[in-house]
């Protein structure tokens, strides 16, 4: 998608940060290994660990991590660097998600923070280093990406590194914090996996919330300018969101990885079933039609 030159990076967008590392390396902080493991456990189970660190998930003995506040970029910026269009699209998506939360879950929306790092992070579900991929972490309302992923994305997963790709990544992540604030992620069993888990349904209800965000993301106008960000996505842009997709999808890491495709470890879903509630958010723009929980098979 395309931001306009009108666009800027104020209101929602305040809360995006880049993060440097600590002294030492936030991985290396309040147990190391440990507490990747114990963030990579609350992500999909829910349990926190942070106990056994000594507390607090992040850990003690680092030094913090130096942040600087992103925001300063324009719609033309956007379009061209991969930083501003974070930025960009995390102030659209606030947008998008402030007046749809309450309109159709009739609850207050809370801008949630976007944290852009390099290697290794704390957050306040743990430690975590780039290989843990793009993810969100409930108790600091927190979403954290290495934007090094997006070159994976290609060069090792098989998608096209394009703008709205990138984007559908993030609006993944944020779609997380919309099911932190219906409840959605407290009381589903993030413990269970296989293609009809509990699991799978809250992510493949977050790619259906990034599908409303495309929907949306073209006609919901920017308080400071009075325009919408972003132009109508194309068709061919659209494919690069669902390409991104069904990039992701368990059984194309699982068959990429050299392993035997094995449904009952699906955490995320298969590539169809991405691609396919990708979709009917985008066709439907509403979140009664995003209630994975709600059908039989998905």
């Amino acid at each position: 998608m395309t931001f306009r030159d009108s666009a800027s990076g104020s209101g929602g967008s305040e809360g995006v940060r880049r993060r440097g590392r600590g002294r030492g390396g936030a991985a290396a902080a309040g147990g190391g290994g440990l507490a990747v493991v114990a963030l990579v456990i609350y992500l999909l189970t829910g349990q926190d660990l942070g106990g056994l660190m000594g507390g607090g998930g992040g850990g003690g003995g680092a030094a913090p991590a130096e942040e600087e506040t992103l925001g300063d970029c324009t719609g033309a910026d956007a379009n061209t660097d991969v930083d501003c269009r974070m930025v960009l699209t995390w102030g659209s998506l606030h947008d998008v998600w402030a007046v749809t939360l309450p309109e159709q879950a009739d609850l207050e929306h809370r801008n949630p923070e976007f944290i852009l790092f390099q290697d290794s992070v704390g957050t306040g579900c743990g430690n975590a280093t780039s290989a843990v991929g793009p993810f969100y972490c409930p108790p600091d309302e927190s979403a954290y990406i290495d934007t090094g992923f997006f070159d994976q994305l290609e060069t090792q997963l098989g998608a096209e590194n394009a703008p709205l790709a990138q984007m559908y990544i993030l609006a993944h992540e944020y779609g997380h914090h919309v099911q932190n604030e219906t409840g959605v992620m407290a009381t589903a069993n993030r413990t269970d996996t296989g293609p009809q888990s509990d699991g799978v349904r809250l992510e493949l209800q977050a790619d259906c919330y990034a599908g409303i965000w495309v929907n949306h993301a073209s006609t919901v106008p920017q308080e400071e300018t009075g325009e919408p960000m972003l132009v109508e996505p194309t068709t061919e842009e659209i494919q690069d969101a669902l390409d991104a997709a069904s990039a992701v999808g368990d059984d194309r890491i699982q068959s990429g990885a050299g392993q035997e495709v094995n449904p009952e470890t699906w955490t995320h879903g298969s590539s169809e079933q991405r691609m396919h509630w990708f979709t009917v958010g985008y066709e439907g723009g509403t979140m009664q039609d995003c209630d994975t929980f709600a059908v039989g098979q998905i």
